[in-house]
């Protein structure tokens, strides 16, 4: 008796040079659908056994989300068996194929499960080295679910560990395996960005006929450019440059990878973010109380950076209703703040008058003060809202005035100003444009910059650009999401409705006959 005996409607799904996989239902539990690897003992050289040995350690070790069961594994004479969950929506490869080529957004989506399936294995010191579309399976229901699969060529690998042997698949192979020379943890990285690729342009950078060609392209480290008709946002662009580094010295860290704001890995929906949201709206509503409206503001948008991602995953359509319902109140509660905290041309008139009666360097240590120390924090909250708005927009002129002379960081704080102005318009993907294109010479300048008030002030604004920038990312994650869903609510009323025309067409019909 073999152990497909315990099995019902076993049905062939694929097949490799020495095993064929099917998918089967126990007889015990017809609900329960597994699919079956079935490798045949003889057709196995000396390395295809280690491999089936390694990918029946590797998989029986961990249990993860992102990453394929292993229910079981036995063996006979012939054959052994390993029984695995069933992924009914195929692999990625086979999806990618139907589509083309995927949106960013989708994209984005699949990698941050394979992200966050990468970071368990990397927790335990574990490289899969095969990474590819084929081996990356998707399960449909509840939800559309990336994981990983196929362990075969998978090693424990720890940061610095280096080694020889050449595994994987040629195509998204690393160029420092491929071209036999010593690699580390960060032959993945690679395969990663061969994997984003392929999603978003619907063939791998380095698509060959031949493995020689393949071999050649790689190593005379042909550049790899983005397709002109392909429209990137700036992050997806920055992963992808990153990641497909031939040099894997100058290649993404995977400390970098991880934390990278393409994945935005913080905010990926889960229980934890959601107990996190909402601790963080139950503080923007006390600051809200207590008249604390800029603190209340930031605390919105910070809560909804984490809600928005979480709404758009709920399948659960009540759940799904009830959240959307909350997120479009702290939503507009968000907006009320942010236009109250607009200044007027009277205001910014005001705070330049009432500028004039302080010391610039007093101004600046009261701001950098009201940011950063916890003891003057409290003291700062209880100076009224306009005071506070004062001296942010003294201590920006007075910075303004420091940096007369120096011409990268008068263009920064100029576009981080135009960041300021977009986001009171409303217009948040130009107030997030303008905010990253102003901290990205800022944060660098900071570093080399000598200490002194200039540096103190450039911190300070800094920090409070970073804070409007992540709202800025929020709310137009609201904006884009409540698009979607205005979108998707029209197209079931426009399918309503053409089925209701077609019913009386029918019933017409019927009654005319």
């Amino acid at each position: 008796m073999t152990p497909l005996e315990d099995f019902i409607n076993v049905t062939k799904i694929g097949y490799g040079s020495y095993s064929t996989v099917y998918k089967a239902q126990k007889k015990s539990k017809p609900k329960d659908i597994v699919a079956i690897k079935v490798v045949e003992k003889a057709k196995l050289s000396v390395r295809g056994r280690d491999d089936i040995v390694n990918e029946i350690r590797v998989m029986k070790l961990f249990k993860h989300p992102h990453i394929l069961e292993m229910r079981q594994f036995e063996w006979d004479e012939k054959n052994i068996y390993i029984i695995m969950e069933y992924c009914d929506g195929g692999d990625l490869s086979t999806f990618i194929k139907q589509k083309c080529k995927l949106p960013e957004s989708t994209c984005q989506k699949f990698l941050q499960q394979l992200a966050v399936g990468l970071q368990f294995l990397r927790s335990h010191d574990i490289s899969h080295l095969d990474l590819k579309p084929q081996n990356l399976l998707l399960v449909t229901k509840p939800k559309l679910t990336l994981k990983i699969g196929d362990f075969g060529f998978a090693q424990f690998l720890s940061d610095t560990t280096q080694k020889h042997a050449i595994r994987g698949s040629p195509l998204y192979m690393a160029p420092e395996m491929l071209l036999g020379g010593q690699y580390d943890a960060k032959a993945d990285l690679w395969s990663v960005g061969v994997i984003t690729y392929e999603c978003l342009f619907g063939k791998a950078p380095f698509s060959s006929s031949t493995y020689n060609e393949l071999y050649a392209r790689v190593k005379s480290k042909i550049p790899i450019t983005i397709p002109e008709n392909g429209v990137l946002s700036k992050n997806c662009q920055d992963f992808l440059k990153n990641l497909l580094v031939y040099d894997p010295k100058v290649r993404m860290s995977y400390e970098t990878f991880f934390n990278h704001s393409f994945l935005d890995l913080e905010h990926v929906p889960s229980e934890a973010n959601f107990k996190k949201a909402m601790k963080i709206i139950s503080k923007a509503e006390t600051c809200d109380k207590a008249s604390q409206h800029i603190e209340a503001f930031n605390l919105y948008c910070e809560a909804l950076s984490y809600l928005v991602p979480i709404c758009r995953d709920e399948t659960n359509e009540d759940k799904k209703i009830k959240l959307r319902s909350e997120v479009i109140r702290y939503t507009k509660r968000a907006e009320e703040l942010k236009c109250m905290l607009h200044l007027s041309d009277e205001t910014k008139a005001d705070a330049s008058s009432e500028k004039q009666s302080r010391s610039s360097r007093n101004v600046q240590q009261d701001s950098y003060d009201e940011v950063d120390s916890p003891v003057k924090h409290k003291e700062a909250e209880k100076v009224p809202k306009f005071s506070k708005i004062v001296a942010r927009a003294s201590s920006l002129k007075n910075l303004l005035d420091l940096c007369s002379k120096t011409p990268n960081l008068m263009t920064a704080l100029e576009i981080g100003m135009n960041g300021q102005m977009y986001l009171a318009e409303g217009k948040y993907q130009l107030a997030y444009e303008k905010f990253e294109s102003s901290l990205g010479i800022l944060v660098p300048a900071i570093k080399s910059e000598p200490p002194g008030i200039r540096k103190e002030l450039l911190y300070v604004q800094t920090r409070e650009w970073l804070k409007q920038a992540e709202s800025a990312k929020s709310l137009l994650s609201m904006k884009e999401n409540e698009e979607q869903l205005s979108s998707t609510e029209n197209r079931g009323k426009k399918t309503k409705k053409f089925r209701n025309v077609v019913l009386l067409k029918f019933l017409s019909n019927g009654s005319k006959q």
